[in-house]
């Protein structure tokens, strides 16, 4: 367990911050050693909570691997350290098992934020489902990263109905700032994990049929579909990319292209949208609720002739385009702070 706080005279210092709260914060996803880039959206969320003057103790999982038994030791953590910190609420990123964990290590009033895949596991298993239900009727409110998972969460989820808040986990602008656009021919990039899901080979496809031998198409990510993508014309396979090098290709991109089959909202987009970058969008999920016809073009994911005339549009775009920038200025990090403190304050009033 690591404890994130900050001083009395920061605290007081803090005036935008509405009142001073103890905080426990339980997540399966949380940056490690070892996995320094697992769950950097709760570590950001985290470190916009502790500059509002908000003391946090930490219960997570920092690593991959260890399959169920790290879900026992999460939730023995979680219970330790509610006993030690007694927290005025708690804080749980995962609808389960992080949310089951922190629903039982503690009586104080529970926040749960859902953020895609524990939503689905939650309509794909009755089991998770059970447990889903029972962690929404303990929650005192539940958060989702978009709208799109709101209604998705609350169609399945009876209990969710009424208490759901849609509080996306931001992007941090100083990290991800515009940049100039790159020299030379358009260049597309892709960042993600290379699975059928994030529609890696239509996106290929789609990028041949441009016809334009100049362009090229940058992969930053691994997964099982990388050898079907290695070897083909423009298409370059970096690999996994450490998360604090991932402005420095959106930076040597025109457009970021993610044209998932479904994505819950959609963290890439909005971190090159930051960089001033046009996108190439899913119009299954969150994208959408932020993605314009001045900062991109959304796509049918199953069409590739649809995803290759996006990616020309998107091209044409302005690079930097000021809009995309703009629009990523309403999901400051700090700004989706400030909502979070609202609902871990109303929730620790009770």
């Amino acid at each position: 367990m690591r404890c994130a706080s900050v001083s009395s005279r920061s605290r007081a210092a803090s005036a935008a911050s509405a009142e001073f709260v103890r905080i426990l914060l339980v997540s399966q996803m949380y940056p490690g050693p070892e996995d320094p880039d697992l769950g950097v959206f709760v570590r950001n969320i985290e470190r916009a909570l502790v500059e509002r003057g908000h003391e946090i103790e930490r219960a997570v999982v920092d690593s991959r691997g260890g399959g169920r038994s790290r879900h026992v030791g999460l939730a023995r953590r979680a219970r330790v350290a509610a006993r030690a910190f007694r927290p005025d609420v708690v804080y749980a990123h995962f609808l389960v098992p992080a949310g089951v964990a922190a629903a039982l290590a503690s009586r104080a009033p529970l926040v749960v934020t859902a953020h895609g895949q524990d939503v689905r596991n939650a309509v794909t298993s009755r089991a998770v489902r059970q447990a889903t239900r029972w962690v929404c009727r303990r929650a005192t409110s539940v958060v989702a990263v978009s709208d799109y998972l709101r209604r998705e969460l609350e169609a399945h989820v009876p209990e969710a109905r009424g208490k759901t808040e849609v509080v996306d986990c931001g992007v941090d602008l100083e990290r991800f700032a515009v940049s100039p656009a790159p020299a030379g021919p358009p260049s597309y990039l892709c960042v993600g994990t290379l699975t059928e899901r994030k529609n890696v080979g239509r996106l290929a496809e789609a990028f041949q049929r441009l016809g334009d031998e100049t362009a090229t198409l940058t992969f930053a990510g691994d997964g099982p579909l990388r050898p079907s993508l290695e070897g083909r014309r423009g298409i370059v396979v970096a690999g996994k990319v450490p998360h604090d090098r991932v402005a420095e290709h959106i930076a040597a991109s025109h457009v970021l292209c993610q044209p998932s089959l479904v994505e819950p909202f959609g963290q890439a987009l909005l971190e090159a949208m930051a960089c001033g970058r046009s996108v190439v969008a899913t119009r299954v999920g969150g994208p959408p609720e932020y993605v314009t016809e001045e900062t991109g073009v959304l796509v049918d994911p199953l069409d590739v002739g649809a995803i290759t005339e996006a990616m020309r549009r998107a091209a044409a775009l302005p690079c930097p385009n000021p809009a995309a920038r703009a629009m990523a200025e309403h999901h400051d990090v700090r700004r989706q702070a400030e909502r979070i403190e609202v609902i871990l304050a109303r929730a620790a009033r009770g």
